[in-house]
């Protein structure tokens, strides 16, 4: 009997070990699951730091632009000429036929010792079949037939062979008109780097070179956007020298470079920013960069055509009405002056008014008003 409850009472002991090294692994098994469990990431806090590191990235980056533009000078001037941007990309400029301006001539000019300008020269269309394989002074001759010239001046970015650019050639070869279309120093196939006074100089020496071989054929300017301020300083230039030139037509005008500056893409992000004006308006003028189309219509004696989209998203129009009341005031005359505005239900934006189905008879109208 003794024997019988010693193994009873050692099974037993057994057992409680047993049950207790059980309970001891589940413990460690519970203690796992919830270790595994806590250690699983939680999206939400995660996410929570990535958005708070993100925005304070966001206002570093705003608060440091400004004062990157007044630190660095070349910033503005790359952001008013954007002349590094050349689209369209992949254009040969010396073949003007990949872009069905199968009637004009490539040439470089020198306007200034080691500036190099490219040009092309469109004749008029119904010359077209005449023009295929002449050579550069057959198309300088034709410059003094009788035929209307238009030296196009471009605005900022991009080349003289953007769609935009090479629609206005067509428009205006299609009426029997000459174009010359530069692009300014440091565009496109140009060498140097713009200036205003550089661009301006350019313009100039290419004016003087059409006027040396056009006879008595009428040479009108045509400034868009950036390239109005390059037109109204051309003629003002010119008129310092007792030269008025024939006409002006300028599109997607602006006051001047400084009030332009409060409506480009900046002026929408920074326009409460303290300090905005310096920042963003004040330092073009201090870069030189002024294009000042109101002062210059004030001096300007050229008959003048002003052509605005009302849905103008770079320049407002109330701009262009701006400078209409200047130039009206300027000439006293309603005949020499006018202004042609183009619905905003017509979609035409900054660059589209060459679309325009009633834009040749407001230029062949415009062109038969000056005196010969």
């Amino acid at each position: 009997m003794q024997r019988t409850g010693g193994s009873v009472s050692k099974h037993l002991r057994m057992r409680k070990r047993t049950g207790d090294h059980d309970s001891e692994e589940q413990k460690t098994a519970r203690k796992k699951t919830r270790a595994s469990s806590s250690a699983q990431p939680r999206p939400w806090p995660r996410l929570l730091w990535w958005f708070k590191r993100g925005l304070l990235a966001v206002c570093v980056i705003y608060v440091s632009v400004p004062f990157m533009m007044a630190l660095f000078p070349d910033i503005i001037k790359h952001l008013v000429y954007s002349h590094r941007v050349r689209v369209p990309f992949f254009i040969d400029h010396s073949q003007p036929a990949d872009l069905s301006l199968n009637h004009t001539m490539n040439m470089y000019l020198t306007s200034e010792h080691g500036i190099s300008l490219g040009v092309w020269h469109t004749v008029p269309e119904s010359q077209w079949k005449e023009a295929q394989g002449k050579d550069l002074e057959w198309y300088q001759d034709s410059l003094g037939a009788g035929n209307p010239i238009f030296i196009y001046l471009h605005g900022n970015g991009g080349t003289r062979a953007a769609s935009n650019r090479v629609g206005v050639i067509h428009l205006l070869s299609a009426m029997d008109y000459h174009v010359l279309a530069l692009d300014y120093r440091g565009f496109g196939d140009s060498t140097g780097e713009p200036t205003e006074v550089g661009i301006t100089t350019d313009t100039l020496y290419l004016y003087q070179w059409v006027k040396a071989r056009s006879g008595s054929s009428l040479v009108v300017l045509w400034g868009h956007s950036l390239g109005t301020g390059v037109a109204t300083n051309t003629a003002v230039k010119l008129m310092e020298h007792g030269i008025v030139v024939d006409g002006v037509i300028i599109e997607g005008a602006y006051t001047n470079i400084r009030q332009k500056g409060a409506h480009d893409l900046f002026g929408w992000f920074y326009w409460k920013f303290p300090g905005f004006e310096y920042f963003f308006v004040d330092t073009r003028a201090e870069n030189n960069i002024i294009f000042p189309n109101d002062e210059n219509l004030k001096r300007m004696r050229s008959p003048l055509l002003i052509l605005h989209a009302e849905d103008d998203h770079i320049v407002p129009i109330h701009m262009a009405q701006q400078l209409y009341e200047i130039a009206q005031s300027a000439q006293n005359s309603e005949k020499r002056v006018k202004m042609v505005p183009f619905a905003r239900s017509l979609g035409y934006l900054h660059n589209g008014l060459y679309k325009d189905p009633h834009l040749p008879n407001i230029i062949r109208e415009f062109v038969h008003s000056l005196p010969p």
